[in-house]
């Protein structure tokens, strides 16, 4: 592995000399920065930064790359993802446009139960060669690490297949992977949702847990899918096995979910299309992370999380993408972030602090991803000629990266 050496930065992205928690409130504004600076790699992690005019003359490195009018940020960390799955969804994007809604296309037969219908035609290798495409797409959009869900296997023997595919990308991808097991996305047709239930805290996931493929538990609680009591029962049963809860909450209407992730500590309640004052109030004072899906809400016309009330009352909030075919079929961490500057009114800054810092503390990342410390593992990309961050939201349409490096390795150029 050889040493690189970036020069000539413009500016120098998210520098922070230590590691630090989330940040919330007025401080998501806040987005240090170097200009004209230099950042030295070496056995893939961050070994020094500072002013170009600082840098030792004695420094050298197998590899120099001038960014001269760039920016070098670290790796964007997306941590809401169902990246393994077998097949497009194009026809239900047809149905939409012809007027269907989430819930009609689900009751159809469409959705999660469309999805989980060719997933569970599909080997293992099949959907890891398949999402080895998507692992490249986000890849290329500066993403570094990722979570990645279960959820469409809606069988014991399926939802392990999901997960497997997913700890092996971790294992044969530049990419840094934490899995989700979400055996509670959708009920399948041929059983009663007690029954269901059963099975995911009496087989499901105790076997996630003995064969270590999952890091997280997740629940859809939504209505029609899994209630608040029926998500604490399952999120419960999976903190008994040591899976740490992060929730879909309140994506199509006021489920409670926020309030079930508040009380069962989970790390992250992920969606918030549909939330008020009494979510905002029950999350205060909580370890709890609002995690807005923009792209979710773009795609399926739904309203954007209210990111200016929650950042307003001083809560911290993340930023994901939701890649997945039914909702979100894309993942671009870029765009997401235009989002939420266009749709959600927030500013630069506060964007790149909900992709970067606060979407690691989700995945427990943040002692070694998502920002410019020294030590930190070497997950950073540099972008096209631009003057600041600003220009990453204002191009909505542009992929702002040029080059990629992650675990100290330089993996892609797109100019």
């Amino acid at each position: 592995m050889s040493d690189i050496l970036i020069t000539h930065i413009h500016k120098l992205v998210q520098v922070r000399e230590q590691t630090q928690g989330v940040v919330s409130g007025a401080a998501m504004r806040v987005l240090p920065e170097l200009e004209n600076a230099y950042l030295l790699i070496s056995q893939g992690v961050i070994t020094d930064f500072g002013l170009m005019d600082n840098l030792p003359s004695d420094t050298k490195a197998a590899t120099t790359l001038n960014a001269s009018g760039r920016l070098v940020l670290p790796s964007f960390v997306d941590s809401h993802t169902h990246l393994v799955f077998a097949d497009t969804r194009e026809e239900e994007f047809v149905m939409k446009l012809k007027g269907a809604t989430y819930q009609e296309i689900a009751a159809s037969g469409g959705g999660i139960l469309n999805s989980a219908r060719k997933l569970q035609l599909a080997s293992e290798d099949e959907l890891f060669e398949k999402a080895l495409t998507r692992v490249a797409e986000i890849i290329s959009t500066g993403t570094g690490a990722v979570e990645i869900k279960s959820g469409y296997g809606l069988t014991t023997k399926d939802e392990l297949k999901m997960l497997r595919v997913a700890r092996r990308l971790g294992e044969q991808t530049p990419l840094t992977v934490k899995t989700t097991l979400l055996g509670a996305h959708a009920v399948p047709k041929d059983k009663s949702k007690e029954h269901y239930i059963e099975e995911i805290i009496n087989e499901m996931i105790p076997a996630a847990a003995e064969q270590n493929l999952a890091d997280y538990i997740d629940v859809f609680c939504e209505a029609g899918f899994f209630s608040p009591d029926e998500t604490e029962r399952i999120v419960e049963a999976g903190k008994q096995h040591g899976l740490v809860p992060r929730l879909h909450a309140n994506q199509l209407g006021r489920s409670g979910g926020v309030q079930v992730g508040v009380k069962t500590k989970a790390i992250s309640v992920d969606h918030l299309e549909n939330i008020g004052a009494e979510e905002i109030e029950a999350l205060k004072g909580s370890s709890t992370m609002p995690v807005s899906l923009p792209g979710a809400a773009f795609f399926l016309g739904l309203p954007f999380t209210p990111a200016r009330q929650l950042i307003d009352a001083g809560l911290p909030l993340a930023i994901a993408t939701d890649y997945n075919p039914g909702s979100a079929p894309g993942g671009s961490m870029p765009f997401n972030i235009s989002l939420a500057c266009i749709k959600m009114r927030m500013l630069p800054e506060e964007a790149i602090n909900a992709a970067t810092i606060n979407t690691a503390y989700t995945l427990n990342l943040l002692q070694s991803h998502a920002t410019i410390t020294k030590g930190k593992v070497a997950n950073v990309f540099i972008t096209k000629p631009m003057r600041s961050v600003a220009a990453i939201p204002y191009g909505y349409s542009n992929n702002p990266v040029s080059q990629v490096i992650l675990n100290g390795e330089l993996m892609t150029e797109n100019e």
